[in-house]
C-alpha cells in the first residue's frame, strides 16, 4: 500500500518505468512475457507429440511382444522352443505382411509339369477271332451240325470234291440220324464218346459201320473223322461215282437193303454243306 491508501498493482514492474529510444519498459515486459507464453506453447505441443510417438511405439512393441509369445507357445505346444533364426524369420514375415508390395506365390498345380505317359506298361495283344460256326440249318441240332462239319472238314483235308460231301452227308443221316451211335450188342463201343444206342447188328458209328465186316477197330470207327475217312475211300473206288444219282453212289458204299432211302436226304445234305462251305470257296 502506497502512502496515499492506493494498493499497490501486484502486476505491475517493481522498478519505475523509464522512457528509452526503444520504447517504455513497460512495453518490453509484455513482449517478453509474450514470447515466454508462445516458447510454452510450443514446448506443449512437441511434448504431445512426443507422447503420441512413444504411444505408436509401444502399441507396436506390444504386438511385436505378443507375436513373439505366441510364436513361443506354439513352439511350446510341439515340445520344442523357437530358435533366434525362427524369430527372426517370423518378424520378417509380419513385416512382409504390412507391406504393401507383395509377390503372388504360384501355387504347385500351376508350376507342376505333365507327367509323361507310362510307356513301360506292357500293351495287350488283342487276340485273334475265332471263326463263328456255321448256325444249324436244315432241321439240325447243334450235335448233328457238328458231327456234319466233321464230315466235312475231313472230307476237304482228303481233297474230296463237294459231290462227294454232300454224298457222305445224305449217307450219315440215313444210317445214323448225324449221331455218332454206339452198339448195344457191342458194349466195348459205349466206353467211347457217343450220343446213342442203336441194335443194327455190330454196326457203330455215323455211318454204321461194322468191325466184323472189315472197316476197322470198333474204337476207331467210334471217330466221326476216322469214319468218314473209311467212307470217303471206299466212295472214290467205286468208278463213275462222280456222275450216278446219290442213292446208287452210297448204294455202292454201303449195301443196304434199302438203297432208295439215301435219295430223300440229297437236298438236306446239300443245304448243310453250303453253310459249312459256302459256294466259290
Amino acid at each position: 500500500m502506497r502512502d496515499d491508501g492506493t494498493l499497490d498493482d501486484p502486476y505491475a514492474p517493481s522498478t519505475p518505468t523509464a522512457d528509452t529510444e526503444d520504447g517504455t519498459s513497460a512495453e518490453r515486459t509484455t513482449a517478453a512475457s509474450r514470447l515466454r507464453a508462445y516458447a510454452r506453447d510450443l514446448t506443449g505441443r512437441r511434448r504431445a507429440q512426443v507422447a503420441l510417438a512413444t504411444g505408436v511405439v509401444c502399441c507396436l512393441g506390444l504386438a511385436a511382444v505378443a507375436q513373439v509369445q505366441d510364436g513361443t507357445a506354439d513352439a511350446a505346444t510341439r515340445g520344442t522352443s523357437p530358435t533366434t533364426s525362427e524369430l527372426a524369420q517370423r518378424a520378417e514375415q509380419q513385416t512382409a505382411s504390412r507391406g504393401l508390395d507383395r509377390t503372388a506365390v504360384p501355387s504347385p498345380s500351376a508350376t507342376a509339369t505333365p507327367a509323361d505317359p507310362d510307356t513301360t506298361a506292357p500293351t495287350r495283344k488283342a487276340k485273334p477271332a475265332r471263326p463263328t460256326r456255321p448256325a444249324p440249318v436244315a432241321g439240325l441240332d447243334r450235335a448233328q451240325m457238328e458231327n456234319a462239319e466233321a464230315i466235312v472238314r475231313t472230307g476237304r483235308k482228303m481233297g474230296v470234291p463237294r459231290r462227294g460231301l454232300v454224298i457222305a452227308v445224305a449217307t450219315a443221316m440215313q444210317e445214323s440220324n448225324l449221331y455218332n451211335v454206339a452198339s448195344g450188342v457191342l458194349p466195348e463201343s459205349q466206353d467211347y464218346p457217343h450220343q446213342g444206342v442203336g441194335w443194327d447188328h455190330d454196326s457203330v458209328g455215323l455211318f454204321q459201320q461194322r468191325s466184323s465186316s472189315g472197316w476197322g477197330p470198333v474204337g476207331q470207327l467210334m471217330d466221326p473223322e476216322f469214319a468218314t475217312r473209311q467212307f470217303l475211300a471206299a466212295l472214290e473206288q467205286v468208278p463213275g461215282w462222280e456222275g450216278m444219282r446219290l442213292t446208287d453212289a452210297a448204294q455202292a458204299v454201303q449195301v443196304s437193303a434199302y438203297p432208295e432211302h439215301y435219295q430223300q436226304h440229297e437236298w438236306r445234305a446239300t443245304r448243310v454243306v453250303d453253310a459249312i462251305v459256302p459256294a466259290g470257296r
